[in-house]
């Protein structure tokens, strides 16, 4: 096989990864918003779990972001959240491809991934969310 192919392999496999993790982790929330029935809370508690099995299925789990099937932002060094009141509203109430998780999330569990990806993967923002900030962008 070509080098050329055997990038072009790699690519596809990758890309089939990112969408297929995508596909289970967001697929709940996607559901939310077509009446399937999937308003289920989701069951993790603290930022980094909540990271890992919410977030990272699309953003990586060195929070890079990804692109392939669609573009991942990355959560790492990111500049965006240095206003902690974006990724609060982002994570409730979606963006673009981003779905709304607040539905399945408690303002407990935004807060905490919130501070989370603020004070990790090369971030380093100091003020913190509280529960009652994640009420208030409801």
């Amino acid at each position: 096989m070509s080098v050329t192919k055997g990038k072009l392999f790699m690519s596809m496999r990758l890309t089939g990864a990112v969408a297929g993790a995508c596909l289970v982790l967001c697929g709940p929330a996607f559901g939310q918003d077509v009446g399937m029935g999937r308003n289920q809370p989701f069951p993790f508690q603290g930022g980094q779990a909540i990271f890992t099995g919410v977030c990272q299925g699309c953003h990586m789990p060195d929070a890079k972001g990804a692109t392939g099937a669609g573009t991942y932002p990355a959560l790492a060094h990111n500049a965006k959240l240095e206003v902690a009141g974006y990724p609060v509203s982002v994570i409730v109430h979606g963006q673009k491809a981003m779905p709304p998780l607040g539905k399945m999330l408690s303002d407990r569990q935004v807060a905490d991934v919130t501070n989370y990806i603020r004070t990790h993967f090369g971030n380093s923002y100091k003020d913190t969310v509280k529960p009652e900030a994640v009420k208030a962008v409801r």
